[in-house]
Parts: structure tokens; C-alpha cells; sequence
């Protein structure tokens, strides 16, 4: 939907020297019949839509949800694409600004835009239908994104679930509309971890936003909060990343430690 340009002064239908040609009518403010179906002030979503329809740019945003940086063969690699027709969808999701660039001497290496970005795809797959799984690989990578993976920079998976379901249910989380509330004891156990609360509260994001995870259709924890947990959990090795972009693995001082620090009681 495009912007419209200003028709304060159109003139009225049958004012006088203004009347509609013979067999036209005004509806819905334009002649013939054809509804205006634009509004001055909304978003043109059109275009960002197009860009995430194609099937090779959508596999390629959804495989940055990882939070790294991929690089232009990586991408190719994962869409099924050539190296060619690779650049040329990238550049598209760069000029639409749905990616950005990190370079590094001669290479370049590809990114989600921010959180806008990775939080509308994770809504988009909220709606979507699921890939078929064909092979014992794929059901393989199946499970292991269902039980823990990267969901842009916070933690996904039923590893996710359960460490959000235990902070309420210790009290170190409240919910609320749109977010969540830390208590003071949430914020001893997470110092304990080696996150900076303070620091955190300072980040341009939402703090402590509950995010439904759209494969369990449960929420874990995202926003600034949520990255500093995943952070850290990745720092101490609790979590480690595999061979299966978005995928991670608990490790069994993670499973110990979430337990003994959170109460997180169902990791087996």
C-alpha cells in the first residue's frame, strides 16, 4: 500500500463543473468503480513481503536465524542455489534492508538485519506450514532443532521452554502483557550465571519479552535478556552449536548446571 498524494481539495462528486462522465461513478473515492484501497500513512509492506516469498531468500533469511554471519557460498550451499544467483538474491535483501554486511578483509559475510527482522520470520513460521521430512537426516535435524536451537540471538527448543517455565515457576520471572518482569531472586540466579542485569537494561531493545516458540508453541525468553542468557550459556559451554545451522546441543554440565541455578527440572 502505497502513499497517496494529499486530496483534501478534490473536488465532490456532482459538485457544480465537476460532474462524473457519463456511466462512471465515484465509489470509494476514485471513478469507474474501483475501490481506493490506499491510505496515506501505511506501510508499504508489499515489497518486503516479495522478498521473503521467493523460496531460495526465504530458505537464506532462515538460516541466518542462526545469529552468525554466513557467507555468499554458505548461503548458496543451503538455498540450492548457484554462487551467481546467490549474489543477486543477497544483493536484493540488502537493498530491501532485510540483511546487512559484515566485511573482513577480501570476505564478506551476510546477516539479519536485527530483531525486527529475525522476529518477523519467527512469526511467519508461527503460520506456516512444516518441510516434510523425507530422510533420516532430515528427521535427525528435525530433533535437533526441536530440542534446542538459536532463535536469532536467544535460546528456542524445548531446552528454551523449559529454562522460561522454570523461571516463573521459581519466581524469578513474572508475566505480563507483551514482556516479563524480573524479580530480585531472578536476578541473583542470573548473576550467578554471568549476566549483567544492570547492563542489560541498558540495551536499545525490549528487555524480557516472551516469545512463542513456533515449534513448541510454548514461549521462552527473548529480547536483551534472552541474548545475554544464550550468551553466556554458550560462553560456559552449557551450550554448545553442531553441524546443523540454528541447532544446539546441551551439554551435561549445561543440564547440570540450568538445574541446580534455575530449578530447570525435565533436561534429561
Amino acid at each position: 500500500m502505497s502513499v497517496t498524494h494529499d486530496r483534501t481539495h478534490a473536488a465532490l462528486p456532482g459538485a457544480a463543473g465537476n460532474a462524473p462522465e457519463p456511466g462512471t461513478a465515484e465509489i470509494g473515492g476514485r471513478a469507474g468503480g474501483a475501490p481506493n484501497t490506499e491510505v496515506a500513512g501505511d506501510a508499504d509492506i508489499a515489497p518486503v513481503a516479495a522478498l521473503i516469498a521467493d523460496a531460495a531468500r526465504a530458505a537464506m533469511l532462515t538460516a541466518l536465524l542462526d545469529g552468525r554471519a554466513l557467507a555468499a557460498g554458505e548461503l548458496a550451499a543451503i538455498a540450492g542455489v548457484s554462487a551467481p544467483t546467490a549474489s543477486s538474491h543477497l544483493a536484493r535483501l540488502l537493498d530491501g534492508g532485510l540483511v546487512t554486511v559484515v566485511k573482513q578483509g577480501r570476505h564478506r559475510y551476510y546477516r539479519l538485519a536485527g530483531p525486527d527482522v529475525a522476529r518477523t520470520l519467527e512469526v511467519l513460521a508461527r503460520i506456516s506450514g512444516r518441510v516434510a521430512v523425507r530422510s533420516l537426516r532430515q528427521s535427525r535435524q528435525a530433533r535437533l532443532l526441536r530440542e534446542a536451537r538459536s532463535c536469532y540471538d536467544h535460546l528456542a527448543g524445548r531446552v528454551g521452554v523449559e529454562l522460561y517455565d522454570a523461571l516463573v515457576r521459581e519466581g524469578r520471572l513474572v508475566e505480563a502483557d507483551g514482556g516479563c518482569l524480573l524479580t530480585a531472586s531472578g536476578a541473583e540466579a542470573l548473576a550467578e550465571l554471568g549476566v549483567d542485569v544492570e547492563q542489560v537494561r541498558r540495551a536499545r531493545r525490549r528487555f524480557a519479552p516472551d516469545c512463542l516458540d513456533w515449534l513448541e508453541r510454548r514461549p521462552h525468553l527473548g529480547g536483551a535478556l534472552g541474548a545475554a542468557v544464550l550468551d553466556r550459556l554458550l560462553a560456559r559451554e552449557w551450550l554448545v552449536r553442531g553441524t546443523v545451522p540454528r541447532a544446539l546441543r546441551l551439554t551435561g554440565a549445561g543440564r547440570e548446571g540450568l538445574g541446580r541455578i534455575f530449578g530447570c527440572k525435565d533436561l534429561t
